[in-house]
């Protein structure tokens, strides 16, 4: 029998690696290059409001909720489907747990631990008619938007439920979900230094030039081309730097707020689900070609029922820090977020036609949307031309993405 050897580890040159990760990766630097320069259009406008500390801390706080749905979105139209009740069952999922809270007085973990379940059940019944009884996902959660909008009127007998009616508390411990921040060892005054906050941010700098050392070995290991090293080295020296920058934006303020750690931790876990998982790959080929999934043996009923229940878990998250960071459960909770996440899904990358998308993508649209709302809000932009500007966006974003596949 011939003995099969690996090759050895390949360096190409600097362009061709370059040049070919671009290619593979264009909508994403290209919404990279759109943040920057969204921001920089925000900062001249707003004589450099948009950039203080203290807004752009409040901003990455108020991506949170559209980055959450905007990474389940990403699954979901991944798979060749949508979800356009989103933002209903995220104000039904707030609703429920301000209710447990504030009316049957419950602990803030039993309350989150039923609005997770509820959560689940509403993914359980959007699979079910989707997956088994073959109704177009467009349809169901059509159905469910206009249903639990509803239902959230019900259950708060059309009122605001604010978190202030809970026992004190229950109320100041779910605050922090929404609006805590890590807690530093000795206080610290605006502008000055948050200890924890710095060695968090050092620690996730280290962790991902540790990780991306590992990935290059083991590409050398099994042959696979990589950067030289120098160039490998600038590579992660600017990514450390940009990681840095944005995280001494809130270290510099009051600090990295709670719900944002979550998101990162979210989009470690989703992202190795999607990239690492046989369960994630099986998504990007359903949503490639169903027909030769199915012939390869997937079962794609299964597959799409357990994609919705995860969409269920998350629009579930995504309601509880909403509520946490209002401090209160609106029956107004949601409205539009089911179009912030489809947007936010397709400026960062994801095809409609399905079978291709990113966590990274999604993460990076959000931050473009919450960016637009919050620059537009700084400027006392009238509402109309706001709606007027994301629709624009959107189907900006839409056209690059089919020309690009006619292309």
């Amino acid at each position: 029998m011939a003995e099969v050897k690996i090759a050895g580890p390949v360096e190409v040159g600097l362009f061709d690696l370059v040049v070919d990760s671009i290619k593979r990766n264009t909508k994403q630097y290209t919404m990279m290059i759109a943040v920057v320069v969204i921001w920089a259009i925000f900062a001249f406008l707003t004589d450099r409001v948009f950039l203080t500390p203290r807004n752009l801390s409040n901003l990455f706080v108020q991506t949170v909720t559209t980055a959450v749905l905007a990474i389940g979105m990403v699954l979901v139209i991944v798979a060749g489907h949508i979800d356009l009740s989103v933002g209903s069952v995220l104000g039904f999922a707030g609703a429920v747990c301000a209710i447990d809270m504030v009316k049957l007085e419950w602990g803030v973990f039993p309350a989150i631990l039923v609005t997770l379940l509820t959560g689940a059940l509403v993914g359980a019944w959007h699979g079910f008619w989707i997956a088994y009884r073959k109704v177009p996902s467009f349809i169901v959660t059509l159905a469910s938007m206009l249903a639990f909008r509803g239902l959230i009127i019900g259950i708060t007998g059309g009122q605001t439920q604010g978190l202030e009616m809970a026992p004190e508390s229950v109320a100041e411990r779910f605050k922090l979900i929404g609006q805590g921040y890590l807690p530093t060892f000795r206080p610290v005054a605006d502008g000055q230094i948050h200890d924890t906050s710095l060695y968090f941010l050092v620690a996730l700098i280290a962790v991902f030039v540790v990780m991306a050392v590992r990935r290059r070995r083991a590409r050398q290991h099994y042959g696979f081309p990589v950067l030289p090293a120098y160039a490998e080295a600038l590579r992660l020296a600017f990514i450390s730097v940009v990681m840095a920058t944005f995280g001494m934006i809130m270290v510099l303020y009051m600090g990295i707020p709670w719900s944002v750690i979550f998101v990162l931790i979210l989009t470690l876990i989703l992202s190795f689900v999607a990239e690492d998982t046989t369960f994630g790959r099986h998504l990007y080929a359903i949503g490639g070609n169903p027909d030769a999934a199915r012939l390869s043996g997937i079962s794609v009923p299964r597959h799409v029922f357990g994609l919705f229940v995860v969409m269920g878990v998350l629009t579930a998250m995504a309601g509880i820090v909403y509520t946490a960071r209002l401090n209160a459960a609106t029956t107004s909770a949601g409205q539009n977020a089911e179009l912030d996440a489809i947007a936010a899904a397709v400026i960062g990358g994801t095809s409609l036609a399905g079978g291709e998308g990113t966590i990274l993508g999604a993460i990076v649209g959000a931050l473009v949307m919450t960016s637009l709302d919050n620059g537009m809000s700084l400027m006392n932009m009238d509402i109309t031309f706001q709606y007027v500007i994301k629709g624009l966006i959107l189907l900006l974003a839409v056209w690059v993405d089919i020309a690009q596949r006619k292309k």
